[in-house]
């Protein structure tokens, strides 16, 4: 296995200047790091992380925690997060809690033990370990929470700015000619749904339509739990609604799977519009008129402020948490478009 002596002495510099490129912790003139990585590559040298962690206490390791990796929207995430991190020369382990309280907090607990100097999160739909992430931060690990923000915890966040994208898909299916708009939400104890009914609620009051609770139909993330909620919405009213808004992707499935099953069709007998992109729009029929979130540009944010902490380059102006959050964009589709 080739050593680091061995590297200085092709690339013709010292030992510490080898030391200070793999590392990034000072800074090397260009030409030398060219020299450096380019020997690195010549003798497919991997330096030792782990030995050096003991030594410097830094592992150049991030952690990330979503709720679902096959939910659309967490790779794009994830994505974003791992290339501000490779920018960094930082790695970043990937996990999930299948929406599941205990398995969050066992991931948290995992995360540290393994080390990573930062953590982002976006909670599971389920009680937040507040005092768990807490001590987290208290103990030197920064912590960046994503798309669900959680309330009372002194934590950074990043997210969609969720009042006036849900205000954006409701005033497009108004603008339609809609007028019995239903939405349907995962659980309201997640902020970014709370908040995204608010911006549906404001968005029909503006337009002098009256907000109906028949019409406001609160569920969770499980697809078959929602199909089942929403078909039994539908038969269950003595009119049904013209438009649909769900607020996230995996309620959008469950209620289209509703529809299907009630012998509906989308935009013949309903119009529909949700957050989060589906699939590929070219291979689903009729395409889905989208609230799309700037999912890379959120993990990448995240990322970014996490390093900030980690660099002690905050200062006093952000030594609070910081609030972020970013505009989403309407992607109109056949979904929404009355025939």
């Amino acid at each position: 296995m080739p050593t680091i002596k061995e590297v200085a002495d092709l690339a013709g510099v010292s030992v510490g200047t080898v030391s200070h490129v793999v590392s990034g912790a000072v800074p090397v003139s260009e030409p030398l790091r060219l020299k450096v990585q380019e020997a690195i590559r010549e003798l497919d040298y991997h330096p030792n992380h782990v030995a050096r962690s003991l030594k410097t206490s830094r592992t150049r390791t991030l952690g990330i925690i979503v709720p679902d990796m096959t939910i659309s929207f967490y790779p794009l995430v994830i994505r974003g997060a791992e290339t501000a991190a490779w920018k960094q020369g930082y790695s970043l382990i990937a996990v999930n809690t299948m929406d599941g309280a205990e398995r969050q907090k066992e991931l948290l607990s995992l995360l540290r033990s393994q080390r990573v100097e930062g953590i982002l999160v976006v909670v599971a739909a389920a009680p937040v370990p507040v005092l768990q992430i807490t001590r987290l931060i208290e103990a030197g690990i920064p912590v960046v929470c994503l798309d669900r923000i959680p309330e009372k915890l002194p934590a950074d966040s990043v997210s969609v700015e969720d009042v006036s994208a849900a205000e954006m898909g409701t005033d497009h299916l108004i603008e339609m000619g809609y007028r019995r708009i239903a939405i349907v939400t995962g659980p309201l104890s997640l902020t970014n749904e709370n908040r995204r009914l608010q911006g549906y609620e404001q968005s029909l009051r503006r337009a002098g339509i009256a907000v109906d609770p028949e019409l406001m139909w609160h569920g969770n993330v499980r697809p078959e739990d929602v199909a089942a909620l929403c078909q039994q919405k539908i038969r269950s009213l003595a009119i049904r609604p013209d438009a649909i808004l769900c607020t996230n992707g995996p309620t959008a499935l469950g209620c289209l799977r509703a529809l299907r099953d009630c012998g509906l069709s989308t935009p013949e007998d309903i119009g529909f519009v949700t957050f989060d992109e589906l699939t590929v729009d070219d291979l689903f029929q009729p395409a889905i008129t989208t609230i799309v979130q700037p999912a890379y540009e959120i993990g990448f944010e995240a990322a970014t402020i996490l390093f900030e902490r980690i660099q002690g380059k905050s200062g006093e102006e952000i030594l609070a948490p910081r609030t972020i959050r970013l505009p989403a964009s309407l992607k109109v589709r056949e979904s929404s478009r009355r025939l």
